[in-house]
């Protein structure tokens, strides 16, 4: 075993972080020719009213295993939802090297893998927008994120850090019940996800949305989105839960980090080919908007872009190898 192995708190470890840096990361992965359908798949084990999650994986000179525990009941008790620690190890020797806070690390790897499949897109679409409506500059891209747990918060903070090029406007979280302290927020506005016409409202000027709950069904009505909006879900990974409907999954170009991953793993996905809205010949892996092989299904069609993940290992492997290097 290695002589020395450094060991990271959560503080420790989101230094050694950022969201840039890990979609950087990320994408050069990618772009070196690895491919997310050879990753070691996720396993899960019930531990009681818990469960325990199981992630190892080797990209090139990124080895790295995270192990996690979910337990539910946790927020009630004032607790993190998803604990565990990620080991990196040495990838000559295999020794480990690295112990980071593995919630941590799931915290900036999530969004971090959003903004890399749905950056390009953003730009592209504000562009248009403004061109479209004879402007000078671009056009204040409104936010609606639903949550405002850590998975939230983290997505609105990776979409400035790795998109500052992009004028944020309005940010509207939805959810059933407000924060404690109204500056978690970080200056976006709060709206009761029972409040269902300032919801749609929201949604309907909104050029991204962001999931990032625990809901099993889906959160809005689809038909009120803009045809350009660009969507992302992120809060399940079980087969029989999801955020989106089968009716935005049907007509919009839906990108995920692996297509057999997605069918097995992702609900949102799963659930819209059950129901017959969805053909799982047309999902989009992720390498394929980062090396620019992905081709819209109709050439200048304006249409829904939706990234849907789950969280693989091999980008927390990745992500945390970020982490040694800095």
């Amino acid at each position: 075993m290695s002589a020395t192995i450094e060991v990271l708190d959560a503080a420790g470890t989101r230094s050694r972080l950022g969201y840039r840096s890990a979609v950087e990361a990320l994408e050069a992965a990618l772009l070196a020719g690895f491919d997310p359908a050879t990753d070691v798949p996720r396993t899960a084990a019930p531990l009681g009213t818990a469960e325990a999650l199981l992630m190892p994986s080797a990209v090139g000179d990124a080895v790295g295993v995270k192990v996690l525990t979910v337990a539910p009941g946790n927020p009630e008790r004032g607790l993190p939802r998803i604990q565990g620690l990620h080991l990196v190890f040495d990838a000559d020797s295999m020794a480990p090297v690295l112990i980071l806070d593995g919630s941590v690390l799931t915290g900036v790897r999530t969004p971090a893998v959003s903004m890399v499949g749905v950056r390009r897109a953003l730009a592209a679409r504000v562009a248009a927008r403004a061109a479209a409506d004879g402007a000078d500059g671009a056009q204040p891209l409104d936010v609606v994120v639903f949550g405002t747990g850590p998975q939230a918060l983290a997505h609105v903070e990776a979409l400035r850090e790795v998109c500052p090029e992009l004028p944020i406007g309005r940010v509207t979280h939805v959810a059933r019940r407000a924060p404690g302290d109204d500056a978690a927020l970080n200056g976006g506005e709060f709206v009761s996800a029972a409040d269902a016409a300032s919801v749609a409202l929201a949604l309907g000027g909104a050029g991204f949305v962001i999931c990032a709950t625990t809901a099993r069904e889906p959160l809005f009505d689809s038909a009120v989105l803009a045809d350009d909006v660009v969507v992302v879900a992120v809060g399940s990974h079980e087969p029989g839960a999801r955020e989106l409907d089968s009716a935005l999954m049907g007509r919009a170009e839906v990108v995920v980090e692996d297509v057999a991953t997605a069918l097995r793993e992702a609900g949102d996905v799963v659930l819209a080919v059950r129901e017959g809205a969805l053909a799982p010949a047309s999902l989009v892996p992720l390498a394929e908007v980062v090396t620019g092989l992905r081709v819209s299904a109709e050439a200048g069609a304006v249409r829904p872009l939706v990234v849907k993940t789950s969280g693989m290992s091999w980008e927390d492997a990745v992500v945390g190898r970020s982490a040694l290097a800095r």
